[in-house]
């Protein structure tokens, strides 16, 4: 039960400061910078987390139950991600899709690599 509620707070903490930032970065740009602000941040917060999991040998400990699966699972979102990038390219906006899409693996996939090498510095 205690890990659930872990989960609970970090998701909701995550979720809600997901929406302010995506409500004041996301307004009249055909790239949602918002999303991908949370979602690189949230990849690179995670790279932090978990590679100081693997380095302490503890992967189940409250704080990760907390700021890994709750507030980071919480704050990403692949869906918004996904509807997101359906919605540049059903209008017609390829280029801003490309940049979106492409830009947001390549700097998620790299914040991750980047968190992993920050933790190993802690």
């Amino acid at each position: 039960m205690k890990s659930l509620l872990l989960v609970f707070l970090g998701g909701g903490l995550g979720s809600s400061l997901r929406f302010v930032i995506g409500k004041y970065l996301n307004q009249q740009s055909p790239i949602p910078y918002g999303t991908l602000l949370v979602n690189v941040l949230g990849s690179l917060f995670l790279g932090i987390i978990l590679g100081w999991a693997i380095k302490t040998s503890n992967l189940n400990s409250s704080t990760n139950l907390l700021l890994g699966i709750g507030f980071c699972g919480g704050f990403t979102t692949f869906s918004t991600f996904s509807f997101e990038n359906f919605s540049l390219l059903k209008s017609g906006d390829y280029l801003s899709f490309s940049l979106y899409f492409f830009g947001s693996l390549l700097l998620g996939l790299s914040a991750i690599f980047i968190g992993i090498l920050i933790s190993r510095l802690l």
